[in-house]
């Protein structure tokens, strides 16, 4: 049994691979620090090989496929992510472009492939990570709200086309709130919702990527949330959402 892990240096990615590592899987993990990875590569207790990659560059997602399309990889973890702080008319256009290449096109491509294999054996699994921000506008963080949006009706659709086929193989979306990781220094935010740890929504996540759900919630709070934003006005959720963002960086600057 092996599975595939981009973005796992830190954070949810290196929580899923010590998880899924603790029930005898082979990992591949993937992220752009060799270091980082090799310091996780230490915590587990299955063989592994890291692979340092620049994921947002497409060309390295091809080439990642084509290297490991004969490693029988039984899961498929697209993780790898992060986000830009700030107003659209401010935020650096390089940055935001190194955003939608790696929280979209890496995701995009690496399903894909992957998947044709899953489909013609008929089996494995796929998580994509997005997040709670996908299910809301996100003024100051329009660049990552929209990322995580695309993940996550990318994977339903997907989802929906595999049923249709009855096929075995899975795909779903874990769509976390606030998690403890290096992503909030990346980003340059602070959460005013108490953040999970990494560890507790990784072994969530896995637990329910085995029972096969379609979207994976952590935490009552944001399964709270995610109710809520049904049943308001996209105007007034744009509002609060700002008020949020907007506290963030208040609190940043103190």
């Amino acid at each position: 049994m092996k599975a595939l892990i981009t973005g796992a240096s830190s954070g949810i990615g290196r929580g899923m691979a010590i998880e899924l590592s603790k029930r005898g899987y082979e990992l591949i993990l993937v992220a752009r620090s060799y270091d980082e990875l090799t310091l996780v590569q230490k915590e587990l207790l299955t063989s592994s090989v890291v692979i340092a990659l620049d994921l947002s560059i497409s060309q390295n997602c091809i080439d990642l496929y084509q290297q490991l399309k004969n490693e029988e990889i039984d899961i498929l973890i697209n993780n790898a992510g992060f986000g830009v702080f700030g107003e659209f008319t401010s935020t650096s256009l390089d940055r935001e472009l190194d955003l939608i290449h790696l929280n979209i096109s890496a995701v995009h491509i690496l399903t894909k492939l992957f998947l044709q294999d899953f489909v013609k054996k008929d089996r494995g699994y796929i998580l994509n990570v997005s997040s709670s921000a996908a299910f809301s506008p996100g003024p100051l963080m329009a660049s990552y709200y929209g990322s995580k949006s695309y993940v996550l009706r990318f994977t339903e659709s997907i989802y929906g086309e595999l049923q249709k086929k009855y096929s075995n193989v899975y795909i779903g979306v874990l769509c976390p709130g606030p998690v403890d990781t290096n992503f909030n220094t990346v980003a340059n935010v602070q959460f005013s919702v108490k953040a999970m740890t990494s560890e507790r929504v990784a072994g969530y996540a896995i637990d329910k990527m085995f029972k096969r759900k379609l979207v994976i919630v952590p935490g009552l709070s944001m399964k709270f949330c995610h109710l809520f934003v049904r049943f308001v006005p996209t105007k007034f959720l744009i509002k609060v959402a700002y008020h949020i963002q907007r506290k963030k960086a208040e609190s940043n600057e103190k």
